[in-house]
């Protein structure tokens, strides 16, 4: 390690991008792009440029570089990274942009090409060193789960763009299985849900907002929310109005998609080695990630599964934290990262 050498972890989400530096989470912001049409330009990136979702004129579009956990639009992940980086307080001081070692997380369905996007997009912002990890193995890390040891432990992580589901044991992955359902799904359906039953029209921004606010698995909580008001487009009118609605209707909007995480669930059980099954019978299965906050979902597993379901104690993190561990002791997990 010279001096011009700084180390990061990237956890490039769909949804949110979080990086980690000298052991803090120095970044953590939605992975989204403003670009000015005219010039190309990035005018704004994460929370800057999630403002104006929505709101934009012709001159200027909003792009999320990322889709269903993999580079869509490769020009925008980069400079949305590069600018990332650039604004970590530590590198800000420095004369030298330095050379960096990464440790940067994949979703574990990722193909051969995908993954040269993602490690081409951190050679270009001077990434010297970069590894890459599949996200359910940070995950289980982040979780603070003994991935060596000789026993199964099952990790499902619900992220914006994708569920990876792993059984994980020796430090390796068993049996996988990454859906395309997650988050963005959920918030689709909310948006798809609104327009049926209530003839109102909502942007993203708002129906994500609902997610987060009146979001349930299932339709009879212990200690519900209030009931939202929600502002929109009447699209019988084409007045703006406003609307009321309950965490049970949201649950019934979402209840198609959660059907599909659950039988992702099942399959992936119904794949694993009987002496791992074993395992996962006494320890249950691990919930990472920003869907493991959707209020009930942790019941509504266990109901299906019959196991002992755990959210971890900061879902959002845990990949990244995951990643972070994983940077310190490159050594020690070398067999799980890949080059």
């Amino acid at each position: 390690m010279g001096f011009f050498t700084e180390e990061i972890a990237i956890d490039l989400g769909t949804a949110n991008t979080l990086i980690i530096h000298n052991d803090k989470i120095v970044v953590d912001s939605p992975s989204i792009v403003a670009i000015d049409r005219t010039t190309e330009k990035v005018i704004a990136i994460g929370q800057e440029a999630n403002m104006m979702q929505g709101k934009t004129h012709e001159n200027i579009r909003t792009v999320r570089p990322l889709k269903d956990g993999v580079i869509a639009d490769f020009n925008a992940s980069e400079q949305m990274i590069s600018q990332l980086i650039k604004s970590i307080p530590a590198l800000k001081r420095r004369f030298i942009y330095p050379s960096l070692r990464m440790v940067i997380c994949i979703p574990s369905g990722i193909t051969e090409v995908e993954m040269r996007a993602v490690k081409e997009s951190a050679e270009r912002v001077n990434g010297k060193e970069v590894y890459l990890i599949h996200e359910p193995m940070a995950a289980a890390i982040g979780i603070g789960i003994d991935i060596m040891q000789p026993k199964g432990n099952m990790i499902v992580d619900i992220g914006g763009g994708t569920t990876e589901i792993a059984i994980i044991a020796l430090s390796g992955i068993v049996c996988d299985k990454s859906i395309k359902i997650a988050g963005d799904v959920f918030t689709n359906d909310i948006i798809n849900y609104m327009r049926s039953k209530h003839n109102l029209f909502v942007g993203e921004r708002t129906a994500e907002k609902i997610k987060l606010l009146v979001g349930s698995a299932i339709e009879e909580l212990d200690n519900p929310p209030e009931d939202m008001s929600v502002q929109g487009r009447d699209l019988l009118t084409g007045k703006p109005k406003q609307v009321g609605v309950s965490y049970s209707e949201i649950a019934r909007a979402i209840d198609k998609s959660l059907v599909r995480i659950e039988d992702a669930i099942m399959e992936a059980l119904s794949q694993t080695p009987p002496e791992l099954a074993a395992d996962i019978y006494n320890t249950g299965i691990y919930l990472a990630g920003g869907g493991a906050l959707l209020r009930g979902l942790d019941k509504r597993l266990s109901l299906k599964t019959d196991l002992p379901i755990y959210v971890s104690e900061d879902p959002l993190q845990a990949v990244v934290r995951g990643t972070g561990i994983t940077l310190k002791n490159i050594d020690r997990f070398k067999t799980v990262l890949k080059k």
